[in-house]
């Protein structure tokens, strides 16, 4: 399995854990939340492999893009979801003013981190 493959995997896996744990009759937010960020960052990491670049240890979104923008400037388009989803790394992970975020703000970052992947998928498969 090539290596753009398996962050593929590792996306939609985050994703797909972001949508169960939100919609479960018990939800857990603030973990459904950090996993939206994750599925993007792996994606664009997928597509940074793709296109045979070294990944970069790094968490925010739009640092990524801005790595693979250089490839494909329609990457541009996702800057604004880069700020909503980037502070999910860390925002709800540790004790804080917030201990969980909103539903309607896990919707958003599920719809941000679906549209990031589902733009990846198209370009590499």
């Amino acid at each position: 399995m090539k290596q753009h493959e398996v962050w593929l995997i590792k996306a939609e896996n985050d994703l797909n854990s972001a949508r169960r744990l939100s919609e479960s009759s018990d939800p857990i937010l603030d973990t459904a939340i950090y996993h939206t960020q994750q599925s993007a960052e792996k994606a664009l990491k997928a597509y940074l492999a793709f296109k045979a670049q070294p990944i970069q240890k790094v968490h925010d979104i739009e640092i990524l893009l801005d790595s693979c923008s250089k490839f494909n400037e329609n990457f541009n388009q996702f800057v604004d979801d880069a700020d909503i989803l980037t502070p999910y790394n860390v925002a709800f992970r540790y004790p804080g003013p917030d201990i969980e975020p909103h539903g309607d703000d896990v919707s958003e970052a599920i719809e941000k981190a679906e549209g990031i992947l589902s733009f990846v998928k198209q370009l590499i498969q």
